[in-house]
């Protein structure tokens, strides 16, 4: 499900529709939107600022050909659940410090809309998610993700049970302090932080890591996404909750069930033909440089 976009790869747009969105409370996001809605008007398409204090503004981008998202990954995260089950092609602004889904530094960011003008760019679509929670057989909380849910033990912080299923049939019982399930384009974020693999963002599966699991067999699982995985906690601590792209959605009950699958929405990135995704990749780790190239990566200030 995508809204009415007319961007099209390898077709002029002599007006397009452009939503900019953002936290206005975060350091030079009102400017740089103001500028680039400048630089757009200049040119003749339409700019709309539609800042808020959160990142999702009251209205929706229904009638948006692109939308330019401002800050980090976590803009683009809150811009994604902002447009729900109308999603609508982005650009990502990297204003934040590393920036793997807004990974267009501002200064070349007017030249990004004009490749984009010009139908030089490509549409790339990512996996989205439903994290349904259900107790007594009954659906109390849905939450649409982009990066991943995860099941947390919480307070008092001792291990639990995690049992999965796989279209119906049981697969393994982890004895952890959690489990990830990632999409692909979540894999470079809180998966990869637990030690799991990356995983080309652009495919269809998701991606199971334990998070400090008893048994060390436990091991990241790949599988597809056309299935229906089904989660449960017999005994969750009193802390345990499960978490949709950083926000907890639920607290966990004994008997409750947590379902996950593929959502009808795609997320799009707009890419240009400055950047790829080796190429951000290779920027971003540091790929193939050693301790200078890492060095060099680090954002000023950080001298770890």
């Amino acid at each position: 499900m995508t809204s009415a976009s007319r961007l099209q790869p390898d077709a002029a747009a002599p007006r397009l529709r452009v939503a900019i969105v953002g936290p206005d409370g975060l350091p030079h996001v009102t400017a740089e939107a103001g500028r680039l809605a400048t630089l757009l008007a200049a040119v003749g398409h339409e700019a709309r600022l539609m800042l808020s204090a959160d990142g999702e503004p009251e209205g929706r981008p229904a009638d948006a050909d692109l939308v330019v998202v401002l800050g980090g990954d976590g803009s683009i995260l809150r811009a994604a659940r902002w447009m729900g089950y109308e999603q609508v092609p982005v650009l990502g602004v990297n204003l934040g410090r590393l920036g793997f889904l807004a990974d267009v530094p501002r200064e070349v960011a007017g030249e990004a809309l004009a490749e984009i003008a010009a139908g030089r760019f490509r549409l790339v679509d990512h996996l989205m998610f439903e994290t349904e929670v259900l107790r007594d057989d009954a659906v109390v909380h849905r939450e649409l993700g982009l990066n991943e849910t995860s099941i947390l033990a919480g307070p008092p912080f001792s291990m639990i049970e995690i049992r999965l299923d796989v279209d119906g049939e049981p697969a393994t019982t982890y004895r952890a302090d959690g489990l990830i399930v990632s999409t692909p384009i979540g894999s470079t974020a809180y998966n990869l932080s637990a030690g799991g693999p990356i995983v080309r963002k652009d495919l269809d599966a998701f991606v199971f890591t334990p998070l400090n699991p008893h048994t060390l067999t436990n091991r990241t699982v790949v599988d597809s996404a056309s299935r229906t995985y089904g989660i449960v906690v017999p005994n969750p601590n009193s802390g345990s909750a499960c978490v949709v792209d950083g926000r907890v959605v639920a607290a966990l009950r004994p008997g409750d069930r947590i379902r996950v699958r593929r959502a009808a929405p795609r997320f799009t990135l707009v890419e240009t033909g400055r950047h790829g995704y080796y190429r951000t990749l290779r920027e971003k780790l540091a790929w193939g440089g050693g301790p200078r190239a890492a060095e060099a990566a680090r954002p000023r200030g950080d001298s770890r």
